[in-house]
């Protein structure tokens, strides 16, 4: 097991490499620099050289990114150049707000969605499984902005019960943790309600059935547990999603996060910040998926054997 661990904690070196030149890259393709925001009306181009000096882009972009990276492994991500701040201090400011979030989303998409699947694989072709699966195939196919504003045009304007944006309560947060959720929860009732057919129709169930044990009892005891394997994979995957899929629902609802913090410093183009900011994000669905890989070897030994 810890072979598998080791070598699947070294493939996270190239694939964070590979990322931050990515991010890097990304930012200096959009037209426009931060010197823009800075540069006020009547400026004069000496001013702009000034300031591209001052920030160090008059350098090439490798120069920039080898120092930017640098400074990264030394746990530098630079500073603001329009909030003149650390970007380090804005991002550890804005973070709880978006774990809050996705850890929120996370529980309703697991809840709601290993109880849909499980009940419709339960109730197989009735009423119960057809509901199930149309409610588990509006969470996968509708958007979730559009849906955020739904939700809130009927919970917050029209019935007044959960606040409209903001943070400051638990009620602020339930809109926003619902719209998020259902999208999770959608994918998480179809994979479950298939892995649970495919175990209805093994042997060993056939076995149960002789031995008179009810359906609610084996369901309980023996096919949900072995009908977990993939839902694992998508705890993992999930779980790369808390940061990054809680980004569009937080300028929906005019919540604080690295959502918001990522819009405003791309309308700037504040290239620390929006560098650091992706990368933050783009790891987190890339850690995500490798504490999946881990948690799916750990429960199925076969993908450990074929490392060794």
């Amino acid at each position: 097991m810890w072979t598998y661990i080791i070598r699947r904690t070294l493939l996270l070196i190239p694939i964070f490499l590979i990322i931050s030149v990515v991010v890097f890259s990304l930012i200096h393709m959009v037209p426009g620099d931060p010197i823009d925001s800075l540069l006020g009306p009547g400026s004069i181009a000496s001013d702009r050289v000034e300031l591209t000096k001052l920030y160090g882009l008059d350098k090439s972009l490798p120069v920039q990114y080898v120092v930017w990276m640098k400074n990264i492994l030394n746990g530098d991500m630079g500073q603001s150049i329009i909030e003149k701040q650390p970007v380090l201090d804005m991002i550890l400011y804005n973070t709880p707000f978006t774990l809050r979030l996705g850890l929120a989303s996370l529980v309703i998409s697991f809840v709601l969605g290993i109880f849909l699947g499980v009940i419709s694989a339960a109730a197989k072709n009735t009423f119960i499984d057809y509901i199930s699966m149309i409610i588990a195939l509006l969470g996968v196919t509708v958007p979730a902005f559009w849906l955020g504003l739904i939700l809130m045009l009927i919970f917050s304007v029209m019935l007044g019960w959960f606040p409209v944006s903001g943070s400051g309560s638990f009620q602020a947060l339930v809109l926003p943790a619902i719209t998020v959720g259902l999208g999770g929860a959608g994918l998480i009732a179809r994979i479950t309600r298939v892995s649970m057919l495919e175990m209805f129709n093994k042997d060993f169930v056939l076995l149960l059935y002789a031995k008179g044990l009810s359906k609610p009892a084996m369901i309980v005891k023996h096919i949900f547990r072995n009908a977990l394997m993939p839902v694992i994979t998508i705890i993992g995957l999930r779980l790369g999603w808390i940061m990054g899929g809680a980004v569009t629902i937080e300028i929906v609802f005019s919540r604080p996060g690295i959502g918001n913090m990522l819009l405003s410093a791309l309308y700037r183009r504040d290239y620390p910040v929006v560098q650091a900011s992706l990368l933050v994000l783009t790891m987190a669905v890339i850690i995500g998926a490798f504490i999946a890989d881990i948690l799916y070897a750990y429960a199925d030994p076969r993908v450990r054997d074929l490392y060794k």
